[in-house]
């Protein structure tokens, strides 16, 4: 999943023989995967550009209140753009794998080697997940619902199944899901006098009804699991439930997330014609999209991305495979580059940026007001001025990353 690896040397090399790949395999480079990873990593640093903010102050303006909606995360059920940051890093990790086992494997390192490395890189984001988390914390806040844990808890697994045939690797993804939601429906409802406040849910909340029921808010197979797991380890205070309803357990269902990427990357390594790869994520994509619809408007599976429910592995794929088919036939295919620098530049050190946005964010914002006084942010007028704020926020940020990209200093884990 590192920005440099996911990158494979120039000109066509081949992959690492395995079950199930028949001919050679082109590990080129894509541009296209680093532009789609910066443009997330841009998505998420930015905070919506505090567009939240702004709407707050037009109550009455639809644009505002739809651009306010498009850069929060919905409460439960649904799917807004911001919504879309965590499942495309996570499916793009997927992406990313099979050329950087080609290109390991091309170095001539061992299999012993490479899963060496996976696991420690598993722990290493692990560990990083919970310290960012922890920053400003009185003492070590051990959560594991964050990108980084996630994609850690799960790494190992994708590594092993990297070496598998795509039929494997897609049967694993399916039982997966088919096994979570099996679980989450065995999973008893809470009774009819249930006190819904003791676990962080107000009486305003609107609950899911009838089958769909048992994916509720903090009353779920994965909520009572972490009511265990959370409170072996030391914390300020028992763990009860997690405010937004994210839990511990969404690895599992992510894993089809990173599972379903890998087939995209290995596809992707393919020689066949660019123009058919990206009709054929476009329709994936569109399939997904109404199948992920249908689970949740039967009340089968509801789509819901706090909990990582099944059906929302479906519907996000979907998203994710048809911008992918976008940045990869716009860059790789058509060839129009030039445009995608800016964000080549972030994706190229996406774990930087993550790093940077959650420890510098308010820091560079304080340094704007001490060296440019306090209406620095003014500048298009006081309505607007948080989103000048997180703008100029942004350029440090995406400066950095530019000098880091001049001299080849690439943040790898």
């Amino acid at each position: 999943m590192t920005p440099q690896e996911t990158q494979a040397p120039s000109g066509p090399v081949l992959a690492p023989p395995g079950p199930g790949r028949k001919g050679k395999e082109n590990i080129s480079r894509l541009v296209s995967l680093d532009a789609y990873r910066g443009f997330v990593m841009l998505l998420m640093a930015s905070d919506g550009l505090n567009f939240g903010r702004v709407a707050d102050l037009n109550p009455d303006s639809s644009f505002w209140q739809f651009l306010k909606y498009q850069t929060e995360h919905v409460d439960w059920r649904g799917c807004a753009l911001w919504d879309l940051i965590q499942p495309s890093f996570m499916f793009l990790v997927g992406v990313a794998l099979p050329f950087s086992l080609a290109s390991r494997k091309a170095a001539g390192q061992t299999f012993g080697r490479m899963f060496g490395h996976t696991v420690w890189r598993s722990l290493a984001l692990v560990c990083l997940g919970i310290f960012l988390r922890s920053v400003h914390k009185q003492q070590t806040n051990f959560t594991f619902e964050d990108v980084l844990t996630q994609i850690g808890l799960g790494y190992v697994f994708l590594f092993l199944l990297a070496w598998t045939t795509p039929k494997i690797q897609f049967t694993a993804a399916l039982l997966i899901l088919v096994g979570y939601w099996a679980a989450f429906a065995l999973y008893p409802l809470p009774g009819a006098d249930f006190d819904w406040k003791s676990v962080g849910v107000p009486e305003s909340w609107p609950h899911l009804t009838g089958f769909a029921a048992h994916w509720d808010k903090n009353t779920n197979l994965a909520a009572g699991a972490d009511q265990w797991f959370l409170n072996l380890f030391p914390r300020e205070r028992p763990f009860v439930f997690n405010g937004g309803g994210y839990l511990t357990l969404n690895f599992v269902p992510s894993l089809a997330t990173m599972i379903f990427g890998l087939l995209a990357g290995q596809f992707l390594q393919r020689q066949s014609a660019p123009g058919w790869k990206v009709q054929t994520f476009a329709g994936i994509g569109i399939g997904c999209l109404v199948l992920g619809a249908l689970l949740d408007l039967t009340g089968v599976c509801p789509v819901v991305k706090r909990i990582w429910t099944p059906s929302w592995v479906i519907f996000s794929t979907g998203w994710t495979c048809i911008m992918l088919a976008a940045f990869y036939g716009v860059i790789d295919w058509k060839g129009y580059k030039r445009w995608a620098f800016p964000l080549v530049v972030v994706g190229m050190n996406s774990i930087a940026m993550y790093v940077m946005d959650h420890l510098w964010d308010n820091f560079i914002k304080t340094q704007w007001r001490i060296h440019f006084g306090s209406g620095i942010f003014n500048l298009l007028g006081v309505a607007y001025a948080p989103v000048v704020e997180m703008l100029l926020m942004l350029v440090v940020l995406w400066l950095i990353c530019w000098w880091m990209y001049r001299r080849r200093l690439f943040l790898k884990i």
